[in-house]
């Protein structure tokens, strides 16, 4: 398990820990840019996160948030490399290079699946929807999406399902602890976003499925690439194609979703229904074996 083969050469946790403060400083100094058009007046407590950008033109929000991923890029090479000592492979894919035909497969699938959703519920639902194409600003939003959301996506990815999950897997020596873990601080991250204002917070339960599924995928396929991919075409179609003024990508999209805030059929489908289908695509395409043993067994 390529996550694990070198995990004994972190020289200890306390070096897991300052890796973690340095990615987080990374991810500080990449939102600096935005500290500029931020408002001199904050918003009341109780207000939506999100009005602290209003003022904000919406693609130019867009980039700032992004920016500050693509800071954490030189982070974790120095992380990596300099501080633990391994190569950047070992936190990518126990393969010699990243194998982008799993990236693509997995993005396709997973870009087709939730593409099928949106259209199928604004069929269903015209009313709940408006639609908001604009070529001008359009373009300008996929050019940003297109450009930034795989590195935000990958950066994320290599976090959380590469870093962390080492990091854990290393300093509890079970590869179980280790998916729980990490799905449960990658649903934590999002306890911020907007979406849980609007949702509640039973919607964290679909954040940490999502991390479930993601590690999953990760220990199962010996790589980050399928997680990378899914988790570029569920951010990318997400915002090219559907946006609410409760959401934390408020973007330019074709579609504004203008219904009440709730979770509908499909966001509790996705857990006990599409994520399992998922999994046995992708587990009869690349021969997945072994679940017990890739899943639950010891790290050492």
């Amino acid at each position: 398990m390529f996550l694990f083969d070198q995990s004994y050469r972190l020289k200890n946790f306390w070096y897991y820990i300052l890796g973690s403060f340095i990615l987080i400083l990374f991810s500080f100094i990449g939102q600096l840019p935005m500290i500029p058009f931020l408002p001199t007046e904050l918003p009341s407590p109780d207000a939506n996160p999100m009005d602290l950008f209003k003022s904000i033109p919406s693609n130019l929000r867009f980039f700032l948030i992004l920016l500050s991923f693509v800071a954490v890029v030189p982070g974790i090479w120095l992380v990596v490399k300099k501080l633990h000592d391994l190569p950047i492979m070992s936190i990518l894919s126990g393969r010699k290079k990243i194998d982008l035909e799993r990236v693509m497969f997995s993005f396709m699938l997973w870009g087709s699946i939730v593409s099928a959703f949106v259209f199928l519920e604004y069929s269903l639902n015209p009313e709940s929807y408006e639609i908001n194409f604009k070529l001008k600003e359009f373009l300008i939003l996929a050019v940003i999406a297109i450009l930034f959301i795989p590195i935000q996506t990958s950066v994320e990815e290599i976090v959380f399902r590469g870093y962390l999950m080492q990091g854990f897997g290393h300093w509890l020596n079970s590869r179980f602890m280790a998916l729980f873990l990490t799905s449960v601080v990658f649903g934590s991250m999002h306890l911020a976003n907007p979406e849980l204002t609007a949702l509640g917070y039973e919607f964290i339960f679909l954040y940490i499925t999502v991390g479930f599924v993601l590690g999953i995928m990760t220990l199962m396929d010996d790589g980050l690439e399928l997680a990378i991919g899914f988790h570029a075409a569920n951010n990318l179609i997400a915002s090219l194609l559907l946006t609410a003024d409760w959401t934390v990508f408020q973007t330019e999209s074709i579609l504004i979703d203008i219904s009440e805030p709730s979770l509908g059929i499909t966001d509790w489908l996705a857990p006990f229904i599409i994520y399992p289908i998922l999994l046995a695509i992708f587990a009869r395409k690349y021969s997945w074996t072994n679940w017990k043993e890739k899943l639950f067994s010891k790290v050492r």
